[in-house]
């Protein structure tokens, strides 16, 4: 048996841990700040200034909890392979109707479960104009409500495992994916090892990918070569350099020492605060952030299971110490491939190169929306699944008596 029976998961922070949390953030001590720095040296002072005042004083997080709680999330342990059992935090919100396609959504980081939460009416609506979808959304290991790994070596295949067996064990033994950040880096994994057998199509929303070379990919490989470079595909590698110049820091530490930087992140709310607001407002299309929203990101991190340091490690494990790239044991799979292109992403490659990961039916591209599209623009994302996986879409009934409509 893959996993165990399923339990229903309530969120409750102990009060205990609330008055630990107020007492750290009342003891606060800041850094100076140059004049003049803005964004430039990182999350500037008064923002991180006003939004401790406003966790401290105004945010209410048993309202969040309690908000959080509406939602069906569940947990079950699932068995993995070296690794013994693992107990999976996950949100599963069902369709009505009988042949809703059932759909795995997997977030990144700096991200968690909830990314998925505004997308779900979306999703899981009946209407004979588009498809629905049974979703389910799994804490990764070591973030949010999910249990971390207790020794190193846990990567892509493991990954890969926990995602398939979680799906078999609530009955979906085939199934289509979605993820940005690293649910993107998974999904290429887990194509690579479950594909076509489980997952029948995947949909990205950052086409990231190694560079294609003449013997793996010769035909995208001239093509590089051969066509001219229009405006926007310059501007959008201009964009890619400077993201890899001065925004990637974040990656090598935790790709390198995760452990250090853990303990600020474990002790020190506004060291966590600072750390993720800075990607927040970074990575966003100009997204209207609500303090409560910040706040309620933030407080995922702060009370998850397993800590706020330990979800850092899936860099150091994805990437051997940042001795090899995240796709390292990956391989181009021919299952149906989906591809949304949002303005802020962080990676723009030239569109061709999205054919390095997979079979390329589907790409739309949109005038707004970040590296968080499932919760900045969930409209937009929820749009493009409809259409891949639609009556008249080039993924339509790829899952055999699963066509999304009654």
């Amino acid at each position: 048996m893959a996993a165990a029976l399923e339990q229903p998961f309530t969120l409750s922070v102990s009060d205990a841990d609330l008055e630990l949390l107020y007492k750290k953030l009342q003891l606060a001590r800041f850094p100076d700040e140059l004049e003049g720095a803005g964004w430039d040296y990182g999350a500037p002072l008064a923002d991180i200034k006003r939004l401790v005042a406003h966790w401290k004083d105004k945010f209410d997080w048993r309202k969040s909890e309690a908000e959080i709680n509406k939602l069906p999330m569940f947990t079950r342990d699932i068995e993995i392979e070296g690794f013994g059992s693992m107990n999976i935090h996950y949100l599963h919100q069902k369709s009505e109707v009988k042949n809703a396609i059932p759909l795995l959504f997997v977030h990144g980081w700096p991200g968690d479960f909830l990314e998925v939460r505004k997308m779900l009416p979306l999703l899981t609506a009946k209407s004979a104009d588009h498809p629905s979808f049974h979703v389910v959304a799994p804490s990764l290991p070591g973030f949010g409500f999910s249990e971390a790994p207790k020794r190193s070596g846990f990567a892509g295949r493991q990954y890969a495992e926990v995602f398939t067996k979680l799906m078999s064990s609530l009955g979906y033994e085939e199934y289509v994916y979605q993820g940005g950040d690293w649910g993107h880096l998974l999904g290429m994994h887990a194509v690579t090892h479950y594909g076509h057998k489980n997952i029948k199509a995947w949909h990205t929303n950052m086409p990231a990918c190694r560079p294609p070379t003449f013997f793996s990919h010769p035909l995208v490989f001239m093509d590089m070569f051969m066509s001219s470079i229009s405006k926007s595909t310059k501007a959008g590698l201009e964009h890619t350099n400077a993201w890899r110049k001065k925004g990637y820091g974040y990656f090598l530490e935790q790709a390198t020492k995760p452990q250090t930087l853990g303990y600020s992140l474990s002790d020190s709310p506004v060291g966590l605060l600072a750390w993720i607001y800075e990607k927040l407002i970074g990575w966003t299309d100009n997204y209207p952030w609500t303090e409560d929203e910040v706040i309620e990101w933030i407080s995922i991190y702060w009370f998850s299971r397993a800590g706020p340091a330990a979800a850092g490690r899936i860099y150091y494990e994805m990437t051997g110490c940042n001795t090899h790239d995240p796709w390292h044991g990956t391989k181009w799979t021919s299952i149906p491939t989906g591809v949304s292109y949002f303005p802020c992403e962080l990676v723009h490659l030239p569109h061709t190169l999205s054919h390095m990961l997979g079979k390329l039916v589907f790409e739309s591209e949109h005038e707004k929306g970040g590296h968080f599209a499932a919760f900045e623009v969930p409209e937009l994302l929820a749009g493009d699944l409809r259409k891949m996986y639609g009556k008249g879409g080039p993924a339509y009934g790829v899952v055999p008596g699963t066509n999304g409509y009654d």
